[in-house]
């Protein structure tokens, strides 16, 4: 009874819904308790808030438990039961009390709750896991164009511009400029007119030996922004598409699975109804026909005719 009715609230609507307020409420809470005046003036209720938003969560947890019974540890089968667990006893362990901060951090992390809480989340998440081998793979290829660039550029620019390309730690720092597209063009027409024309206006004393490189600044910088910015990006965005499109598949089998399950018990117990119906019409079938055979060895059967 108790293990129906923790199946019947977990698959409840309105409790997930509750239990969405709450990880809202608590991601909240842990917002309003960065402020030291509201933290002085509300302390204790803001306190008690976030023990009442703690006992929800536990009690969560454990409608999840008994819903598993007879075998409870099926539970940790799934990876995002596994995140709200350890999630809500970080904040019982007495260790974390002495160290406020780290607290705090496994406190704002039931904010990711909401993760696990709505489907379309997990599908966003779990497409950007499955894409890690492969961004793994892009990364490398993004390393190595900026490496290459980021020494071709220190060797071409470094006496004009030592602000940008005088080392290679620099140059690396510069083609991220580049690569974000954050004012990259004054980096480019720095190398184009000289620093002593252009970039340099509050730092002209580094600008020592200007040099102009108008044919070879141009291509340096939009090859670099075409590979870096428009080729890699799309690299990185077809990946995680990709990786969507099969989390989305995943999860409307998940689904499709559990409806069949669902529909598979559900045929099972019409099953078994309709034959515990079959035994009672057979043993009523039966026990009338002991009364008719009783009844036609009466003596009495002939003179007075059962009326049935």
């Amino acid at each position: 009874m108790l293990t129906r009715l923790s199946k019947g609230l977990e698959n409840s609507p309105a409790f997930q819904n509750f239990i969405i307020g709450v990880i809202v409420f608590a991601g909240l809470l842990v917002g309003l308790e960065t402020d030291p005046e509201l933290v002085r003036a509300y302390g204790p209720i803001l306190s008690f808030l976030d023990s009442l938003v703690l006992a929800i969560f536990t009690f969560e947890i454990g409608v999840k438990f008994v819903a598993r019974y007879p075998r409870p540890l099926k539970f940790f089968t799934d990876s995002w039961n596994v995140f709200d667990f350890v999630i809500v006893a970080a904040c019982y362990v007495p260790l974390l009390s002495q160290y406020a901060m780290l607290l705090r951090m496994f406190r704002l992390l039931r904010v990711l709750r909401l993760v696990r809480a709505v489907p379309r989340l997990q599908v966003v998440v779990e497409a950007l896991l499955r894409g890690l081998p492969s961004m793994f793979y892009v990364s490398v290829l993004l390393l190595l164009l900026f490496y290459m660039y980021a020494v071709m550029g220190t060797f071409l620019f470094s006496v004009n511009d030592p602000v940008h390309f005088g080392s290679l730690k620099n140059s690396f720092l510069s083609l991220f400029r580049v690569v974000t597209l954050e004012d990259w063009t004054d980096i480019m027409y720095t190398q184009i007119y000289g620093c002593d024309v252009y970039g340099y206006g509050f730092k002209q004393e580094l600008c020592v030996e200007p040099q102009k490189f108008p044919l070879i600044a141009p291509l340096y910088f939009i090859s670099f922004v075409l590979f870096g910015t428009m080729i890699f990006l799309n690299l990185f965005i077809g990946v995680i598409v990709n990786g969507m499109d099969e989390a989305r598949k995943e999860q409307e089998a998940q689904l499709r699975a559990k409806i069949q399950q669902a529909t598979m018990a559900q045929a099972t117990d019409w099953q078994r109804e309709i034959a515990s119906l079959e035994e009672l019409l057979e043993e009523s079938r039966l026990s009338l026909e002991r009364v008719r055979q009783a009844m036609s060895k009466s003596p009495d059967a002939s003179k007075h005719p059962p009326n049935l």
